[in-house]
């Protein structure tokens, strides 16, 4: 019996010498991106530190309508504003809930010897947001001494949420208003079928009569009657709104003492089948 004897076998095969130091230096090229990158990472954060994000303009507005600060503002307007000389402990008592430790007693009011002030109304006129969380209210108040005035009460959140006074009050000039302006530019209503609808929907709805009302008022329409009921005694101007599906109405009207006024309704038309219809007057119950 024969017997061979197994023959190993050696392949040779050539590679450039440029691959086989690429293939052993890859790891250390690596290695010492991944330090350069870092380095660079520590210097970006050394000369710029990243900053906190800015509250957007939605976060900012929502800020501004605060009813309980407003309330707030015009609590204090009302007790800083009402006193009576004779009985100083009460203006001390009723703005004591008001001052901090760094603030005079009674928020920096002295009283004179003599003389008393009473508060009819006070009204939240004007707000500022001089911060996020921090307010400026301008606050009319109706006195019985100094008349009309205009007071600003700075009012801020605390951390927890509270309400606080933030600083002094000051007495104020009233903001900025001009002269009434009536557009005269408005095209006037040529349509003596809108016209006429027009006139008899506002003297029902003047006189608070939603039956005689509904037959004028398109389908789906809701419309909101007034408390005390008006007789129409004219239709003075009806003219097209800028939109051109709503008529502008200067009326002039009477209550039941016999005291007149002269009123701008705006009711939504459209024309239905051929006849005229109102879709609103002058307000949306449903906002």
């Amino acid at each position: 019996m024969s017997r061979r004897t197994a023959q190993a076998t050696v392949t040779v095969r050539t590679r450039p010498l440029w691959r086989i130091r690429l293939t052993h230096e890859i790891p250390r090229y690596l290695l010492c991106g991944l330090a350069l990158a870092g380095l660079a990472a520590s210097a970006r954060f050394a000369i710029a530190p990243p900053r906190p994000v800015a509250a957007t303009s939605t976060a900012a507005e929502a800020n501004t309508v605060d009813p309980a600060a407003e309330a707030y503002a015009a609590l204090f307007a009302r007790r800083y504003l009402t006193w009576n000389a004779a009985e100083p402990q009460l203006s001390m008592h009723a703005l004591e809930p008001f001052v901090g430790s760094g603030m005079e007693a009674t928020a920096g009011l002295n009283l004179p010897p003599t003389g008393e002030q009473r508060v009819e109304w006070v009204e939240v006129v004007q707000a500022r947001l001089p911060a996020p969380g921090e307010h400026v209210y301008t606050v009319a108040a109706q006195t019985s001494t100094m008349g009309l005035i205009y007071l600003t009460v700075p009012v801020a959140r605390t951390v927890n949420g509270s309400l606080a006074l933030d600083g002094y009050p000051a007495f104020v000039g009233a903001p900025a208003a001009e002269p009434s302006h009536i557009a005269a530019h408005l095209r006037e209503v040529t349509d003596s079928a809108l016209v006429t609808v027009v006139g008899r929907a506002l003297r029902n709805y003047l006189a608070a009569s939603s039956s005689e009302l509904a037959a004028d008022l398109a389908g789906g329409a809701r419309v909101s009657l007034p408390t005390q009921p008006l007789t129409l005694q004219a239709l003075q101007h009806l003219d097209w709104a800028q939109e051109g599906d709503a008529v502008l109405a200067t009326v002039q009207a009477q209550d039941a003492r016999g005291v007149r006024y002269t009123l701008a309704y705006e009711l939504d038309v459209l024309r239905v089948q051929g006849r005229w219809e109102v879709a609103a007057v002058q307000t949306d119950p449903d906002a």
